[in-house]
């Protein structure tokens, strides 16, 4: 009977990460399938034959040690049904077909191969973006009560009833439409890798981009958050001048604001890249921008703002951290200030672009110092002031024909 095991490779290069493969003893021969896995030897148990998941203190990589032990544990049972159905059926074979029939090309499976994308994108470092898509698998496993199904078997009925579910369930449209351009992205990417069949699955499903609701402040609600005395409660202190922060910034994101570094400011000029789209961006540095730096003491000797903690990975799990804390201590003070929705860092760069539009900023220019790609996104910032604007407009126009006297 033959005999599986999982075994680790270490790398011959000091420092750099080694390689899992599958060994396989059948008539007192040995054979080898190799695997995509690559790992630090810290991060391997070679006693019991798995990662070591809680070797790692950043939660990716928790969570990167934690996708390739599910990937183990599914090749192992795989081979362990095909071993038992080799015994059960006579079937005689040599270390040569068993190895053959155990790498042998299966049905390509949509959580598999997702979860191999995953793995690309943290190993490209787009970690975002592995992010998004751990979310939509999520959301479909759910949908599927964690059954995988072959990349070949996904038509639009699965889709219509996927989407269907999605809204059964309150999700918004742009959110299921967004998990539905992730899902299509996936599959395109399969079709690409001739895995499965172009469909068009996803050709009566929603996978555009809803107006959404309006996230700015007003001006006069923004001079109040600014005047507030907040010297009583620290924290909403802190959250509040890093909300104005944001948007002195002209509505930067909070993740830019968290990795800048303070090598980006040079001669009063702040340089830095989008994270979300390596767009580079220049920023003059002004007066009120120095107040809120100078008002507390860096964290990191490395970064321009109080934000990650020296001696702690700079990993995005302390991003995280501190901008739901903030967001905490936001929503607390839109609650003081009554605003009819919750205020958030996110709110911030809405409040910009409102504000900056109510100035008869150009389109054009907004959406360059905002880091847009296209004018489109900046429009869908705007939408709700936009309408307010042309109201605005009419009332004049019936206001002066009201007024106007007869000749």
């Amino acid at each position: 009977m033959a005999t599986v095991k999982v075994k680790f490779r270490a790398s011959s290069v000091a420092g750099k990460q080694g390689s899992l493969f599958y060994q396989i003893v059948h008539d007192r021969r040995v054979g080898r399938i190799r695997t995509a896995f690559r790992l630090f030897p810290s991060e391997w148990d070679a006693g019991k034959g798995c990662c070591r998941i809680e070797s790692a203190i950043d939660p990716e990589r928790r969570e990167y040690l934690t996708t390739i032990q599910l990937r183990i544990q599914s090749d192992l049972e795989r081979f362990d049904c095909m071993l038992t159905a080799f015994g059960q059926g006579g079937v005689t074979c040599g270390i040569e077909q068993l190895l053959a029939a155990l790498s042998s090309p299966q049905p390509d499976m949509l959580f598999d191969f997702m979860q191999r994308l995953i793995l690309q994108l943290r190993e490209l470092n787009r970690i975002r973006t592995s992010e998004t898509y751990t979310a939509a698998l999520r959301s479909f496993a759910r949908f599927r009560h964690q059954q995988d199904i072959p990349l070949a078997a996904i038509d639009g009925d699965l889709i219509e009833a996927y989407e269907a579910d999605l809204r059964r369930s309150g999700v918004s449209r742009n959110t299921s439409s967004f998990y539905m351009r992730i899902l299509r992205a996936t599959y395109n990417r399969a079709v690409e890798k001739n895995l499965t069949p172009q469909r068009h699955p996803f050709r009566h499903v929603y996978t555009g981009v809803d107006k959404t609701v309006k996230r700015a402040i007003s001006l006069e609600s923004l001079r109040r958050l600014r005047m507030l005395d907040l010297r009583s409660d620290p924290r909403m202190d802190y959250a509040r001048d890093l909300f104005l922060l944001s948007f002195y910034l002209r509505g930067m994101s909070f993740i830019d604001m968290a990795y800048l570094k303070c090598s980006n400011l040079q001669d009063g000029v702040l340089v830095y890249r989008r994270q979300k789209t390596g767009q580079l961006l220049r920023i003059r540095w002004e007066p009120c921008m120095q107040a809120i730096v100078d008002k507390y003491p860096l964290r990191h000797p490395d970064y321009l703002l109080p934000i990650f903690q020296n001696g702690l990975p700079d990993g995005r799990n302390q991003y995280k951290n501190r901008g739901h804390w903030i967001n905490q201590n936001l929503k607390r003070l839109g609650n003081l200030l009554d605003l009819s929705g919750p205020l958030t860092l996110y709110c911030a760069r809405h409040t910009w672009a409102s504000v900056a539009r109510s100035r008869d900023i150009p389109l054009s220019v907004i959406s360059e110092s905002m880091g847009h790609d296209s004018e489109t996104t900046t429009r869908i910032y705007l939408s709700s002031l936009d309408t307010g604007m042309v109201d605005h407009a009419n009332r004049l126009i019936i206001d002066t024909l009201s007024n106007e006297t007869p000749e």
